[in-house]
């Protein structure tokens, strides 16, 4: 099979648990990318929180993409240029959240360099009994200022390619569906980890982004290996001619996946890349 593009979400894929990039996944990125191998970071991270990593990995030289707000947006690193940039309406990004004050849930959007939120000490959720300081992890893994807005309704006077809620994640999975089902026929929502919900809008995933530049840049699905751990990487994971989820993945990302590797933890992405690329 002729790979010539490596896809891979970041958070429980690329990076390991404590958010960091390993050498060894590093060394074999960098050795693939003088291969002629294009690199890609597909995650729902907003741009600006992929951008330090993108620069680690020399992506900026060898012509490198971020797919960011799970498929919302694509941005040449090199060059800056936003090749897809898809967006809510303002109505339906103000809509959702109007909706979800009645939820207990923590609501973040994003405007330039600044992450809102209605209380910046209202911050911990609970996921595997333990407490999770949500809204600074979340500036911190956007690079984000943070800013307070009392109304986030009704400050969102601009086009959202996100909405974030994070909440404890029993909570999310218990009342999930009632957050999303208003939107349903209007806007995409899913999980993005257990203590994550997200909305952008309808019918944007990381594979339809991929899909739509593939075609710009002269690639088809079969040149594509894709790794993935989440929810949201599923349909990378079938589009690509090779879906690899991570060990760490749940059982329903497996089942999509055409073969499974190592955890992120274990430099899960090294081992399909020196399967494939004999490096």
């Amino acid at each position: 099979m002729d790979i010539r593009v490596i896809a891979m979400d970041v958070d429980g894929t690329l990076l390991n648990s404590q958010k960091c990039l390993s050498e060894k996944t590093k060394a074999a990125l960098l050795q693939v990318q003088k291969k002629g191998i294009r690199l890609i970071l597909a995650s729902g991270r907003p741009t600006t929180g992929l951008m330090q990593l993108a620069h680690e990995l020399k992506m900026d030289q060898y012509e490198g993409l971020l797919v960011s707000f799970n498929g919302a947006k694509i941005v040449d690193v090199k060059t800056g240029d936003v090749l897809l940039n898809e967006t809510m309406s303002i109505e339906d990004g103000q809509a959702v959240l109007e909706h979800v004050k009645q939820f207990k849930v923590k609501a973040m959007i994003d405007y330039g360099d600044y992450l809102y939120v209605n209380d910046v000490f209202d911050c911990f959720i609970r996921h595997d009994d333990t407490d999770i300081n949500i809204i600074q992890y979340e500036a911190r893994g956007g690079n984000f200022h943070l800013c307070e807005k009392e109304d986030l309704a009704a400050f969102a006077n601009y086009r959202l390619n996100k909405i974030l809620i994070a909440g404890d994640s029993d909570y999310l999975k218990r009342y999930a569906e009632q957050i999303a089902q208003p939107f349903k026929k209007k806007l995409n929502a899913v999980f993005t980890a257990p203590f994550y919900f997200e909305f952008t809008a309808q019918g944007i995933d990381k594979a339809k982004a991929l899909d739509t530049i593939f075609g710009q840049l002269g690639y088809t699905r079969e040149m594509l290996l894709a790794f993935g751990d989440g929810e949201n990487d599923i349909t990378m994971l079938e589009y690509a001619g090779i879906g690899v989820a991570m060990g760490n993945a749940g059982s329903t990302v497996k089942m999509t996946a055409d073969e499974i590797t190592n955890s992120n933890d274990e430099d899960g992405i090294v081992k399909m890349v020196e399967k494939y690329f004999f490096i």
